[in-house]
């Protein structure tokens, strides 16, 4: 039986627990067939991101190309952009697809980093437009002006509460049209967070890419993370990577 497509454009992140490297590892073990457009290169471990080196746009429009034209695509992620360029790239590519998208309007890294300029957030208004679905977290979605501006929109996206402040996570779900939704659980604390957002994404992309709803992808996804919180492996001196692997 063929398994669900999915595309992850985003960046890499060369120590494992985020981006390229954790939208692969979660696809995987959720049973899909991971495929790859790499945005930008990043020097990154536990305690931080050392460097940045965004891709060439036409390389990541020729990586999103040679994907669709020979493999085919049944949902996309997005990540990691590193400039307006790409992020227009991108737009442009995904627009004559019609496919489930998940956009992980990704702007700060988990130890703190910038990962987008002010340039590359205003190339993002495309993304959410198109997307089936948005997913800021905390700070993502106060400099995207918070749930007024999101709402005027008119996109459907997650508000997730992992970023606030309390001892139970709270998550949101507004999807123009709908009553709005929400899901709420004890906070796991730990320091092994690097690479939920990126998870939480990838693992939407794959259930809907399944045939799942957005609300069924949501919720499969928030228990996904949740495990692979539980399951972190301990490594690193920061905030270490989370254990896909070991869910099951």
């Amino acid at each position: 039986m063929q398994p669900p497509r999915v595309l992850s454009i985003a960046g890499s992140d060369s120590g494992g627990g985020a981006g390229i490297q954790a939208d692969i590892k979660t696809i995987t073990v959720l049973g899909g067939y991971a495929m790859t457009a790499i945005c930008a290169l990043t020097a990154q471990d536990t305690t931080g991101v050392h460097a940045v080196l965004p891709i060439d746009p036409a390389m990541v429009a020729a990586q999103i190309d040679a994907c669709v034209n020979d493999i085919g695509v049944d949902a996309v992620k997005i990540g990691m952009l590193g400039s307006p360029e790409i992020a227009r790239v991108v737009a442009d590519r995904l627009e004559k697809l019609n496919v489930p998208i998940v956009f992980d309007p990704v702007m700060i890294s988990t130890s703190g980093a910038a990962l987008a300029d002010t340039a590359t957030i205003a190339a993002f208004e495309r993304l959410m437009a198109i997307a089936t679905l948005t997913t800021p977290n905390v700070p993502e979605l106060h400099a995207l002006g918070g749930d007024t501006a999101m709402r005027a929109r008119n996109v459907a996206y997650v508000a997730k509460g992992g970023d606030a402040d309390g001892p139970e996570v709270i998550d949101r779900l507004i999807v123009p049209g709908e009553p709005d939704r929400e899901w709420t659980a004890p906070r796991i604390v730990t320091r092994h967070t690097h690479g939920t957002g990126c998870t939480m994404s990838s693992a939407i992309a794959t259930f809907l890419a399944s045939g799942a709803s957005v609300v069924e992808a949501v919720e499969d996804a928030r228990e996904f993370v949740r495990a692979a919180m539980l399951a972190a492996p301990g490594l690193g001196a920061g905030h270490g990577p989370l254990g896909h692997q070991a869910v099951r």
